[in-house]
C-alpha cells in the first residue's frame, strides 16, 4: 500500500515516532554544554596546507540552514527554527531581519525555513524551500513548499508559492537547493524514514518524497525529465530511492551532479546523480536502523546505484561543496562536507576532506574543524575563492577558511 495513503492510526503512530527521536535528541544535545562562540579568528592545523585561519564573519545566527551570495557581496542566510532570513553585508550581519517570508511551520524538530538559491540570471530572484503546515483528510500536518520572490531594497516582494510536494511530511524532510547550467532547479526531498514508517516513500511514485526533482525556474515539470514520458513517477522527479538529501554541488570540471544523503545509523552516502536512476532506499542500503538491526537484506542490488561515497559511522553530512579556488592549491578538485555530529555523539561535527585520484576514486579523507565542537550544516565556496562555513547551533556562525600568510 502507498504510504500517501497511510491510516491514521499509522500516521498518529509516526508521529509519536518522531516526537520521541526528537525528545531523545534533545536531552542528548541539553546534557552537553553549548559549543563555545567563535568570536576570533582561530589558527588551525590541517594535513596537507599545515594551517588555515578561520576567520568568524557573522555570529549569533539562530539554527543557520543554507546560504547564497550576491554579486554585490552580500550573503543571504537562512535560520530554520525562525522562519527568518538574514543578510550579512560588508562583512557584517544586519540586525534586521529581511521581511517577506512566506509563514514557515518550526514546531516540531527540524521543520522550518531551509534552502535559499538565487536564479543564475538575476540574483534578486530568490528561491526558499520551507515546511508549511497544511490540512490532510481533515488532519493538521505538514508539506515540504517552494517559494519564488523579488529582492528589492531589502525586502521580498512578488511572493508567490510555486511548488508544493505531493504527500504528507510526517517525518520532517530536508530540501535543497540547486541551479544547473540550463538554469534548471534541482530540489531535494527527503522524509523517507523506516523508523518513521515513511521508508517507502523513496519508491512511491505517487509521492515527492524520497526523490531528487528537476524543475523549471517556475515550479513546474520540465518536458525533457526522464518520466514525463513513461508516468512511471511523478513528472517532476530526476531520481528516486532517496532517504533524506541535505547537500547539492556540481562538480566544477565534470559537471556531475554530487548529492549527499543521510543514513539512520552508518550508510551516509554521497552520490553522483544520473537522471531517472534509482539509489535503493531502503532496499538496498549499508544502513543500520536506530534500533541496530540492518535497513535491507543486502547493502547493493545490481539494479540500483551504488553510492560513490560511504560513511561508517555516519557523519551526518549535510552541505557539499567541491574547492576550485586558488587560495589552497593542494585543495583543489577536493570534496568538502558539512558533518552535523558522528556516529549520533553530540559536539561532533566537523568538516569532512575528500581527496580523490585522477580516476574519481577516493584516496583519503581528512576531518577539518574538529575542535569547534560546532554541527557544519552547510559549505560553499565564496565568489571570492575561499571556503565559507556555516555552523547549526543555536548560536551559530558564518566562517571564511582562509590560508595563513
Amino acid at each position: 500500500m502507498s504510504l500517501h495513503l497511510i491510516s491514521r492510526p499509522l500516521r498518529f503512530f509516526s508521529s509519536l515516532i518522531i516526537l520521541f527521536m526528537s525528545g531523545v535528541t534533545a536531552q542528548a544535545q541539553n546534557t552537553n554544554p553549548a559549543p563555545p562562540s567563535i568570536t576570533e579568528p582561530l589558527i588551525l592545523n590541517t594535513f596537507e596546507v599545515e594551517q588555515i585561519k578561520l576567520v568568524p564573519i557573522a555570529t549569533g545566527l539562530a539554527n543557520p540552514w543554507g546560504m547564497a551570495f550576491r554579486d554585490n557581496g552580500d550573503i543571504l542566510i537562512t535560520e530554520r527554527y525562525s522562519g527568518k532570513l538574514r543578510l550579512v553585508r560588508d562583512g557584517k550581519l544586519v540586525e534586521k531581519d529581511i521581511p517577506g517570508v512566506p509563514e514557515v511551520y518550526s514546531e516540531v524538530f527540524r521543520a522550518g525555513l531551509m534552502a535559499v538559491a538565487l536564479h543564475p540570471d538575476d540574483d534578486q530572484v530568490v528561491y526558499l524551500t520551507y515546511t508549511k503546515a497544511i490540512m490532510h483528510e481533515g488532519e493538521p500536518s505538514q508539506a515540504v513548499a517552494l517559494a519564488r520572490a523579488r529582492l528589492v531594497e531589502d525586502k521580498l516582494t512578488e511572493v508567490e508559492e510555486i511548488f508544493v510536494a505531493k504527500g504528507v511530511d510526517s517525518a520532517i524532510a530536508a530540501a535543497a537547493l540547486l541551479f544547473t547550467p540550463d538554469n534548471k532547479l534541482m530540489m531535494s526531498v527527503g522524509g523517507s524514514y523506516v523508523f518513521a514508517a515513511t521508508g517507502e516513500y523513496a519508491q512511491d511514485p505517487a509521492v515527492h518524497y524520497g526523490k531528487l526533482l528537476r524543475l523549471n525556474a517556475d515550479g513546474t515539470a520540465p518536458d525533457d525529465n526522464p518520466f514525463v514520458a513513461s508516468g512511471e513517477y511523478l513528472p517532476e522527479v530526476y531520481s528516486v530511492g532517496h532517504r533524506n538529501q541535505l547537500g547539492l554541488a556540481l562538480h566544477p570540471e565534470t559537471g556531475a551532479l554530487w548529492a549527499s544523503e543521510n543514513g539512520p545509523q552508518g550508510g551516509d552516502e554521497a552520490n553522483i546523480i544520473l537522471p531517472g536512476k534509482n539509489y535503493g532506499w531502503p532496499l538496498a542500503s549499508y544502513s543500520r536502523q536506530y534500533r541496530g538491526d540492518w535497513v535491507s537484506q543486502t547493502p547493493w542490488l545490481a539494479e540500483y546505484e551504488n553510492p560513490t561515497v560511504l560513511w561508517w559511522p555516519s557523519i551526518a553530512p549535510a552541505g557539499l561543496t567541491f574547492y576550485s579556488g586558488e587560495h589552497f592549491p593542494a585543495w583543489q578538485g577536493n570534496l568538502f562536507v558539512g558533518s552535523m555530529m558522528e556516529g549520533r555523539l553530540p559536539g561532533t561535527g566537523h568538516l569532512e576532506r575528500i581527496v580523490f585520484n585522477s580516476r574519481g576514486e577516493e584516496i583519503r579523507r581528512e576531518g577539518l574543524l574538529r575542535e569547534l565542537n560546532h554541527r557544519v550544516r552547510d559549505v560553499q565556496q565564496g565568489p571570492d575563492g575561499y571556503l565559507y562555513v556555516l555552523t547549526d547551533e543555536a548560536d551559530g556562525a558564518l566562517l571564511r577558511i582562509e590560508p595563513v600568510e
